[in-house]
């Protein structure tokens, strides 16, 4: 018997909860197929001439580089940037934007990305000792005031995985984005 829809209610949970609670049923299984995203949006990359600017991002690009543990950033401004690979253009990478982590009175970890046109909002849950899992949803234009809520708007909603692959360095790998690309890479530095 398939699951049923999370109700509106049991969206709004808290980011401690299981992430799995939450999320939509073709939303996990976007993020069961993470490696397959790393796969096509790497070979894609290359195979349109951006071999350099992959080995330039170093870790951000290498979905074999080890995650460090403890992945929670803490609260406070960052800078962020985007790199799109796959897809019809193989890779776009865009300047570097305000993000914001916050950790709400309730105790859920979030981020905004606070600049720029596409902004995304969501909450971080908790799922390995060295990795958080990401649910949002993303604004796709500067008239917008807001990114949408996770479940609000699927078309926009977004799954990814947050690991720390530096000291001040963190990665949200959001596969299979429903526009534009077969990977999305957030660079989020403090």
């Amino acid at each position: 018997m398939p699951a049923a829809a999370p109700s509106p209610a049991r969206e709004t949970g808290q980011a401690s909860d299981n992430w799995r609670d939450y999320a939509k049923a073709d939303d996990a299984d976007r993020l069961s197929r993470l490696s397959g995203a790393w796969d096509v949006a790497v070979k894609l990359a290359r195979a349109k001439g951006h071999a350099d600017e992959l080995a330039a991002l170093g870790p951000l690009a290498d979905p074999h580089a080890h995650a460090l543990a403890h992945p929670q950033p803490a609260p406070g401004d960052y800078r962020c940037r985007t790199i799109k690979l796959g897809g019809s253009s193989g890779f776009v990478s865009y300047p570097w934007f305000r993000c914001r982590v916050e950790l709400t009175p309730g105790g859920d970890l979030t981020l905004t990305k606070v600049t720029g046109s596409q902004r995304s909002a969501g909450k971080f849950y908790p799922d390995t000792d060295s990795r958080l899992v990401y649910l949002g949803g993303q604004a796709w234009s500067a008239d917008e005031e807001k990114a949408p809520a996770y479940g609000a708007a699927p078309e926009r909603d977004q799954i990814g995985v947050l690991e720390r692959i530096g000291e001040t360095r963190w990665r949200l790998a959001l596969p299979w984005p429903r526009v534009e690309s077969d990977l999305d890479l957030m660079d989020i530095r403090r």
